[in-house]
């Protein structure tokens, strides 16, 4: 029975169906998109490892797979669910002490000898707060079987990821647009990239927050370990996270009078807390991709309302993959234009 369309049209319809399905598809699991994204990243990470346990140690796919899985969980997810309650615990007591508050705002406005704010809109600042919190923690505490589902999501996929990881590893092989020497090049980048965002930016923010918070104990300050916690988190933004901690700490102990604990703590943030970052990065460029600080800026600013806490490592990520992409693209393209050269 012969068909109204030519073999052309039948080709670009297919083409089209396929785009449409796909972008469907997409649409349709656009709720699996961090798990599956999690899942990569974890793949990255642990690719090593898991060569090293099955290709040289011999160990079964399934036990590999598996001591993989524990180790991820045990030191990444574990510590993020504990320090995510300590973080929620501690803010809910400080919202708390409204008068408190509002005593320390007043003593900073006294020091620094300017109005910051009148104080109708200091409670009202203080109720948005407490508001949004007690929402916040009360969608945290709904969406717990949610957070559960997207996390095992990412080790499901993860799980076959690993379990034949050379056929997962072919199958992208022969999906890839590019050369064999490009797609070398291209996984090659992309190691290095998600080390930089992950491991590379990730022991920055470690070591900040920790010498945060050994500048807090030994200067007398409260709390240590929850604010070195959280300038961890902060110091995710170059340059402008860690000071979100120490500079208003700094100046409540000069507005309360204490001038030596005050100025030490500015002296140990601004001498040794901001600058180990350029002096870290340094020798992280060496062996990994340097990440620029616009980037790992806009890709907090693009990747927190996509993905929350987590933006701090997908969002830079997704930026620094993108422009991997341009740079391969531009590669493929300076290739056909010398092959072009040459035939003419």
């Amino acid at each position: 029975m012969r068909t109204i369309f030519s073999m052309r049209q039948r080709r670009i319809i297919t083409v089209v169906l396929t785009i449409l399905l796909g972008a469907f598809l997409l649409y349709a699991l656009r709720g699996l998109f961090t798990a599956f994204l999690g899942a990569i990243v974890l793949y990255v990470l642990f690719r090593p490892l898991k060569i090293y346990l099955h290709v040289k140690k011999r160990w079964p796919s399934w036990l590999s797979t598996w001591t993989i899985i524990v180790i991820s969980f045990v030191v990444l997810v574990i510590p993020f669910v504990a320090v995510g309650w300590m973080i929620a615990d501690k803010t809910t007591q400080f919202l708390e002490q409204k008068d408190t508050i509002t005593s320390m705002i007043d003593k900073v406005q006294e020091f620094l000898g300017v109005n910051l704010t009148d104080q109708e809109l200091i409670d009202k600042g203080i109720g948005f707060l407490e508001e949004n919190l007690a929402g916040g923690l009360s969608n945290i505490l709904n969406g717990a079987a949610g957070l559960v589902f997207s996390i095992g999501m990412m080790y499901f996929f993860l799980y076959f990821m690993f379990y034949s990881f050379q056929k997962f590893e072919k199958g992208l092989l022969r999906y890839m647009p590019f050369k064999h020497n490009q797609t070398d090049m291209f996984a090659e980048e992309l190691r290095n990239s998600t080390f930089a965002n992950v491991l590379g930016q990730g022991f920055i923010a470690f070591v900040q927050g920790a010498l945060v918070a050994v500048g807090f104990w030994l200067f007398g300050y409260p709390d240590a370990i929850f604010w070195g916690t959280i300038s961890f988190f902060l110091s995710f933004l170059p340059v402008i996270g860690a000071p979100i901690v120490f500079v208003p700490a700094a100046l409540i102990a000069l507005a309360h009078g204490d001038s030596a604990k005050g100025y030490y703590l500015l002296l140990w943030g601004f001498i040794l807390v901001t600058n180990i970052d350029n002096v870290l990065r340094y020798f992280i460029s060496k062996y990994m991709a340097d990440t620029h600080p616009v980037i790992t800026i806009v890709g907090v600013i693009i990747g927190i309302p996509l993905f929350g806490i987590l933006g701090l490592v997908f969002g830079p990520l997704l930026i620094s993959w993108f422009l991997l992409m341009l740079h391969v693209v531009e590669e493929s393209n300076d290739e056909g234009e010398a092959v072009n050269g040459g035939v003419s």
